[in-house]
C-alpha cells in the first residue's frame, strides 16, 4: 500500500520504519494522497472526512479529557501505520500532534525519556508545547 513521501517535512518515521503525518488543521489539505485512518485531537468534534477517523477530546494547550481511550486510539493509529497512510493532527498541529507523536514514539519503542527529543528532532522542532504535555510523553503508557 502507498505510504507517505518521505520527503514531506510533516511526516515522522518512527523506528519501525512506519511513517505518520502530523498536520495543523488551520492549514489547507496538503496535496497527494488523502489519510486512510486519522486521529484528531481537539476540543470538539471535527468535521467529517472521507477516511476513517478517531475524535480524541483534547483541549488546546492541555491534556486529553480520556487518557486511556488515547492510549487505545494511539494504538490503533501505530498498528494502522505498518500498511495505511495515517495522520495524526490539531488545529495548529505543533503541541497536541507533537504530543501524540511522541506517545506513538514511545509505543514504537523510543524511551519515554527520550520522545519528545526524538518529535522535535525528527518532525518539529517546537513539538510539544508545555510542561504537562512533556509529563505525559514521559508516563505514557500502552493500553
Amino acid at each position: 500500500m502507498t505510504g507517505w513521501d518521505e520527503s514531506d517535512e510533516s511526516v515522522l518515521r518512527l523506528p519501525s520504519g512506519r511513517l505518520v503525518r502530523g498536520r495543523g488543521l488551520r492549514r489547507p489539505m496538503p496535496t497527494g494522497h488523502a489519510p486512510h485512518f486519522g486521529v484528531y485531537l481537539l476540543g470538539a468534534p471535527p468535521p467529517e472526512f472521507g477516511w476513517t477517523s478517531r475524535w480524541v477530546r483534547w483541549p488546546d494547550f492541555w491534556l486529553p479529557r480520556d487518557r486511556a481511550y488515547t492510549a487505545i486510539v494511539l494504538s490503533e493509529a501505530l498498528t494502522r501505520a505498518g500498511g495505511e497512510r495515517v495522520e495524526i493532527a490539531c488545529h495548529g498541529g505543533v503541541g497536541r500532534t507533537g504530543t501524540a507523536m511522541a506517545c506513538l514514539a514511545v509505543l514504537d519503542g523510543v524511551p519515554a525519556a527520550e520522545a519528545v527529543a526524538y518529535v522535535r528532532r525528527h518532525y518539529h522542532r517546537q513539538a510539544i508545547e508545555t510542561p504537562w504535555q512533556r509529563r505525559f510523553v514521559k508516563h505514557f503508557q500502552a493500553p
